[in-house]
């Protein structure tokens, strides 16, 4: 794990302990991985809703009995956010994104058509596409990732917010 990811696994973490109280069932959006480890270590119940095209099919989510739904990193891929974020039938909502950086153009990687941005918000942007799904912001940080290397874009990763976290409830 590289230190970018480590600060994002720690902060998360602290920021879902501040409210998600231990034992909380949750439904992550996407595939098996590190960070539903480190919730899992942290106290929580994880599932996973996986293996469809959210856009797609973003019924997969509306999936009743979870205290909360997490979605960390994995708006930013989708066409539409909105059919997703609407289809959510848990009372909270935590989700990140990678926050548009005017010094970068967005992610891709071309080989592989799932591991590429097609959003990267401003946080209005967020909380607006939010809003406009059915959601209400109750609190929110960001923060910046360093990155480790020398040149102006990396220093610039160290003083600029990269990702925006939120936690959300049915307006």
């Amino acid at each position: 794990m590289n230190k970018s990811e480590k600060i994002r696994f720690e902060k998360t973490i602290s920021f879902l302990k501040e409210t998600l109280p231990d034992g909380a069932k949750l439904l992550d959006l996407g595939t098996p991985n590190e960070m539903g480890t480190h919730l899992k270590n942290s106290g929580y119940y994880v599932d996973n809703a996986y293996g469809v095209d959210f856009d797609e099919q973003p019924e997969i989510i509306g999936k009743e009995g979870y205290d909360a739904v997490t979605m960390f990193e994995v708006l930013e891929h989708l066409i539409n956010p909105m059919g997703i974020l609407k289809a959510v039938e848990a009372p909270k909502l935590y989700a990140s994104v990678p926050l548009d950086l005017w010094f970068a153009k967005a992610y891709r990687n071309k080989k592989d058509r799932w591991d590429q941005h097609f959003h990267e918000f401003e946080d209005w942007q967020f909380d607006w596409l939010l809003e406009k799904s059915g959601w209400k912001v109750d609190r929110a940080i960001k923060w910046s990732s360093p990155v480790g290397k020398i040149g102006i874009r990396p220093l610039l990763r160290t003083i600029t917010p990269r990702y925006y976290l939120i936690e959300a409830s049915r307006a």
